[in-house]
Parts: C-alpha cells; sequence; structure tokens
C-alpha cells in the first residue's frame, strides 16, 4: 500500500521560529541587502517581513518605525563598512597605495557578485537625502567622515612611504576620493560593470602620486 506525499499548503510562507532578538538581526540584515539595491523610497517594509518570514504587522514590535530601522540599518552598514576598510587600509604587509587597489578590486568583485544590483547604501541614501527624514542628513554625513579619516590616515602613510609628495594634503585627497567614488558606484550600477570603479581609481591614484 502506498500512502502519498503530504501537499505543501499554499499561500503566505510559514512564519519561522526565532527568539526576538534573532528576528530583529534577521530583519536588520535583509534590511542591508534591500537597502544597498533600492534605496528608502523603493523599500517597502511589508516585502522586508516576507523575505524574513515575519508576519506582515509584526514590525513594530521590532521597530518603533521606519525611520529607526533604516537608521539602525545604516548603522550596520557604516559598522561592516568600517571593518572592510580596515581589513585593507591598515595592512602593513603591502604598501599603503597598494592597500587602496586592493580595496577596489575588493569592492569590484563584491558588486560582480551580485551583478551589479547592490550599491553603497550611503550612495543610495545620500541620492534621497531631499525626501529622507532630516535625521539622516547628519547620519550619513558622519559616515562619510569616518570613511574619510581612515582614507586620510592611510594616505598619510603613503606620505611616510615616498609614494605621495611631503606636502599631500591627505584630508582633501580623502574627501575626494569618498566623493568620486560614490560616483564611481552610481555609474557601475548603470553600467552594470567595473570599469568606471577602475577609470575613477586610476586617476585618483595618479592624481595623487604626482
Amino acid at each position: 500500500m502506498t500512502t502519498s506525499k503530504p501537499q505543501a499548503r499554499r499561500g503566505r510562507p510559514p512564519k519561522v521560529a526565532r527568539g526576538f532578538d534573532d528576528t530583529r538581526e534577521a530583519l536588520l540584515c535583509c534590511g542591508m541587502e534591500v537597502l544597498t539595491e533600492q534605496g528608502f523610497a523603493a523599500t517597502g517594509i511589508d516585502a522586508v517581513l516576507k523575505r524574513v518570514r515575519v508576519p506582515k504587522g509584526s514590525f513594530y514590535h521590532y521597530f518603533d518605525s521606519k525611520e529607526a530601522f533604516v537608521q539602525e540599518v545604516l548603522q550596520r552598514y557604516a559598522a561592516y563598512f568600517a571593518r572592510k576598510l580596515d581589513r585593507w587600509l591598515l595592512d602593513d604587509q603591502v604598501p599603503p597605495l597598494q592597500r587602496l587597489s586592493n580595496f577596489v578590486d575588493d569592492a569590484k568583485a563584491g558588486m560582480a557578485k551580485h551583478e551589479f544590483r547592490r550599491g553603497c547604501l550611503v550612495g543610495n541614501l545620500g541620492q534621497e537625502i531631499t525626501a529622507l527624514p532630516a535625521s539622516f542628513r547628519q547620519a550619513l554625513e558622519d559616515v562619510l567622515l569616518d570613511w574619510q579619516d581612515r582614507l586620510a590616515n592611510c594616505l598619510v602613510q603613503a606620505v611616510n612611504h615616498g609614494q605621495l609628495e611631503p606636502d599631500s594634503d591627505c584630508d582633501a585627497l580623502a574627501a575626494y576620493f569618498w566623493i568620486g567614488w560614490e560616483g564611481a558606484v552610481l555609474r557601475a550600477k548603470l553600467a552594470q560593470n567595473a570599469q568606471p570603479l577602475d577609470t575613477f581609481a586610476k586617476g585618483f591614484l595618479a592624481g595623487a602620486a604626482r
């Protein structure tokens, strides 16, 4: 005698059993993925909840508002990116300017892995700044200044290693890099290839080393 297997139920995906902290963490991770692709306005909370298999209407059990949620996602992204920068820019086994090139190569590989759908969360939100709650303006500026300081420290080491001229303004160079880099990331998403990242990085390094 054969028995038929029970058929899967149609409809909403089953709720996944998680604790409060685990569910909150899953929402933040999912939010980072979606926001790096779509930005603030295009990201619906219902879509995030569906991906994480949290029942619709449960969002405010974990976060006070969409603004609070995205602010926390931004801080998670900033911490993640700072760790990435430190991994490349603090590698004292590699000459300072090569460290920056290695960061660029890693970024190119990361964008290619996701088929150039994902960009930089800070850049995505920055493009929407006039439509975002006021709290985001300073938060985004603080993240960029942190990245700028990390790169400036690496460029100071490049001066000390003789890779840059002694009178190089490392703070200004670092500010210029991040302004141009965000534009290169956007262009790479549009072009669906890494050429804009290469073009900017080569131009920056050539100009800085004069």
